[in-house]
């Protein structure tokens, strides 16, 4: 048997795009083939930029969160002088991880393994015995590495461990403005303490593609809307109001105009008579920083927002920050967090984290139904050599006119596609 060859010489023929004809279908091997999962790794989680954090994570000088991103160990670390630094987790000496716990606060971390010890502006700072080293030793050569590009746009902490990618700013493109919608929300934005982390047998596109795919909300959470009929009397139908777009570089939102509270300032009874006049109170102020009509698309429009390639921003009955990562073909690690309005009242931060459970914790109402979904594709993928096309042409036949594409087409699914079949040329 021969082995399976570890870089194929490219991929784009796995990706039949003819929107002529009507046909976009994916080549069902990319979501089986352990060599295209190390294509994937090369060529876009090495090349693309990557979610590390949110700044609020890091408030007080010396706060650090320790995160694995494509693969890597990092630290992000705000330095006594303020600053949010992102170093590699990895002590310089012989490459043991210098923080091994997910999160605190420190002056300075020492390596258990030899004990150099580091500031948190990433400076090494203590050498034991270090006239073993001589006189012409250079402290400064041997600092704390950060991963060669870092950048923040509005408390989002982002890296890439290409050194000459494009600028942050040009990556994110049109997804800015969505991001700017989400920043919005409040002067003050902050992450809640507390994670959910779980994983799922599946590839990790399928649940790119699941979290952006307006099309299965009601066949597959129709258990939780008929919950959120009985308990605030309204229905999301996923026909009306509902849009679609590829924002470039891969990325893409689906919007809807639902019928659910939103603490940012979307009062409905859910949220509780005692919390209307705080939430109407942040509808006000939002139209009189932003005029009536940004305020209402800040307050009442629930958003999925894809960053290509793995961090999903779910703006719907809360801000939820989630990072899709996978580590083989068919194995995928999901960590999400919400973002909230820091300073809200109490009553209106447990209606949030209700929600962040109810909805859309791993042992919610939806989410366990969507890992289902993808575990049960991957199981049928097994067939990939007898049935090796899955289609993605819902609302194919309207790219010639530009749309407009609601969120039950697939324009969103084709954008993050079409940006994996470039990348993986």
């Amino acid at each position: 048997m021969t082995a399976e060859p570890l870089t194929a010489p490219g991929l784009a023929h796995l990706v039949d795009d003819r929107p002529a004809d009507g046909v976009f279908r994916v080549d069902r091997s990319s979501l089986v083939s352990e060599s295209v999962f190390a294509d994937e790794r090369r060529r876009i989680f090495d090349r693309c930029w990557l979610y590390v954090g949110h700044t609020s994570e890091v408030a007080k000088q010396g706060d650090f969160r320790a995160r694995t991103v494509a693969g890597r160990p990092l630290v992000m670390w705000r330095g006594n002088d303020g600053q949010v630094r992102v170093f590699l987790n990895t002590c310089r000496h012989r490459g043991a991880q210098l923080c091994r716990v997910p999160e605190g606060n420190a002056r300075g971390m020492s390596c258990f393994y030899h004990a150099w010890t580091y500031s948190n502006e990433g400076a090494l700072t203590g050498l034991p015995d270090a006239g073993g080293y001589g006189e012409d030793f250079d402290r400064s050569r041997f600092g704390l590495q950060a991963p060669p590009q870092v950048a923040e746009y509005r408390g989002f902490v982002f890296c890439c461990f290409d050194p000459d990618a494009v600028s942050l700013p040009d990556y994110l493109g049109h997804a800015t403005e969505y991001l700017d919608l989400v920043a919005d929300q409040s002067p003050d934005m902050e992450v809640v303490d507390g994670v959910h982390e779980y994983s799922m047998d599946a590839n990790w596109k399928l649940f790119v593609e699941n979290s952006l795919d307006g099309y299965h909300l009601i066949p597959l959470h129709r258990t939780y809307f008929d919950y959120l009929k009985s308990t605030e009397d309204s229905y999301l139908d996923p026909r009306k109001a509902t849009q679609a777009q590829d924002l470039g570089n891969g990325h893409a939102v689906i919007t809807v105009e639902g019928p659910w509270a939103r603490p940012v300032a979307r009062w409905t009874p859910a949220l509780g008579e005692e919390n209307r006049d705080y939430v109407e109170g942040q509808r006000a102020q939002l139209e009189q920083r932003f005029g009536a009509e940004r305020a209402r698309r800040i307050a009442t429009t629930d958003r999925n927002l894809l960053i290509f390639p793995n961090l999903i921003i779910n703006d719907i009955m809360g801000v939820v920050v989630r990072t899709i990562t996978p580590t083989a073909a068919g194995r995928t690690v999901i960590a999400q967090w919400t973002l909230a309005t820091k300073g809200e009242p109490e009553s209106v931060r447990a209606k949030r984290l209700d929600s962040f459970v109810t909805f859309q914790g791993p042992g919610g109402l939806a989410t366990p139904d969507d890992m289902e979904a993808c575990e049960s594709c991957q199981l049928g993928l097994a067939t990939a050599a007898e049935s090796p096309w899955s289609d993605i042409s819902r609302g194919i036949h309207k790219e010639a006119d530009g749309g407009p594409f609601v969120a039950s087409d697939e324009i969103q699914q084709r954008a993050f596609w079409r940006q994996w079949r470039d990348l993986l040329r």
